[in-house]
């Protein structure tokens, strides 16, 4: 997980502030959005999911076309920290917990039999992960010819 957050992170570190809020593919989805994105599925699946912790809007990420979205007159910045938050509590979830540790009823998940383990979790976030992060590849590349992990 550390391994693809810190290439997303450098992956965009590369682009200008127009780079990261325009799509170069097809899907329209943006590098931000990305980012926006993938902060959202971290809270959805440790905090909401594995801790069952109260989220106000576990689907912010999504627009009112099911397409990802980052809120209006939100600041590069704004997500960058807001990652890096949920990088952080993230972490704090995942320490010391056993992978076979079933998820909390009541926040994503209704009855025990739904709950995943900490380990399914933590496989399902690394590819998602991974599958983004190699999307951003092929954007980052197509912006300024940069490749590379």
């Amino acid at each position: 997980m550390e391994f693809h957050r810190d290439t997303l992170l450098w992956k965009l570190s590369g682009l200008s502030e127009a780079q990261l809020r325009t799509s170069g593919l097809p899907s329209g989805w943006t590098p931000l959005e990305l980012l926006w994105h993938l902060l959202h599925v971290e809270r959805r699946w440790l905090c909401w999911g594995f801790r069952a912790e109260p989220v106000p809007d576990p689907w912010a990420d999504d627009g009112p076309d099911g397409r990802w979205r980052v809120p209006d007159g939100m600041t590069t910045e704004a997500v960058l920290v807001r990652f890096r938050e949920q990088r952080e509590r993230s972490r704090a979830i995942v320490a010391g917990a056993p992978l076979a540790e079933r998820a909390a009823v009541g926040g994503r998940f209704a009855t025990p039999a739904e709950a995943p383990t900490l380990g399914w979790v933590l496989c399902h976030l690394l590819q998602e992960y991974a599958r983004h992060v190699g999307q951003l590849d092929v954007v980052r590349e197509l912006a300024d010819g940069a490749v590379g992990e």
